[in-house]
């Protein structure tokens, strides 16, 4: 049954293992949705329950394989929504998220499908994360977060967070994008070419680069 608030769980824990390897506890996928722990112990059964979600007791959380289906189906719709805003509408790379939660539940498949197509079945948003395909397939290249990228390290910008808006901004005005490629000054500074460009401390832990 399709319901909002399932949904956003679902979503919270897949995005926590997109760039990441470890699994979300309880406590943290509390703390993502801004929500008191015994709410979410008490979804997380009924996820369980549902066939969603795989969890014991005070032990990580990870999607079973139809709560994987149905995160990517719901991560597809809004990240080709995103697409579409800053494609066809002129926003803004760090405006189009809270639109897309609102629309991602509101369009028809056929009207999806219809964006997928004209936009050129796109693979990734304007933010580097990758759209699933109709299938739920993902297609990503090795990556390695600015924090932890080596001085001197050369690689495309594949990914900026866009959990924050103003961070986005600042990302943008210092004139890294997605696919620019960067020499890693440290975790706050890049050279692009010649030019020497300084990021706001944050960035280290929300830009991440090509291998």
């Amino acid at each position: 049954m399709a319901s909002p608030a399932i949904d956003d769980y679902l979503k919270t824990i897949y995005h926590h293992t997109e760039w990441q390897d470890d699994r979300i506890t309880p406590s943290q996928l509390a703390a993502e949705l801004g929500l008191a722990p015994s709410s979410v112990t008490e979804m997380v059964q009924k996820l369980a329950a549902q066939g969603l979600v795989t969890h014991r007791p005070y032990g990580p959380i990870a999607l079973s394989e139809e709560g994987e289906r149905r995160a990517a189906a719901i991560i597809r719709r809004h990240r080709l929504i995103e697409t579409w805003l800053v494609s066809e509408f002129g926003y803004a790379w760090d405006e189009v998220h809270d639109e897309a939660e609102v629309l991602e539940h509101a369009i028809s498949d056929r009207l999806l499908e219809g964006i997928d197509e004209r936009l050129g079945r796109p693979r990734f948003d304007p933010h580097g994360d990758a759209i699933p395909d109709a299938a739920g397939h993902v297609h990503r290249e090795p990556f390695v977060l600015l924090a932890q990228a080596p001085a001197g390290h050369v690689g495309r910008v594949l990914r900026v967070s866009d959990r924050d808006p103003e961070l986005l901004r600042a990302v943008e005005s210092a004139g890294v994008a997605v696919g620019t490629t960067v020499t890693v000054t440290d975790a706050a500074a890049l050279r692009i070419g010649t030019a020497s460009v300084s990021l706001p401390d944050a960035a280290a832990d929300a830009v991440w680069l090509s291998i």
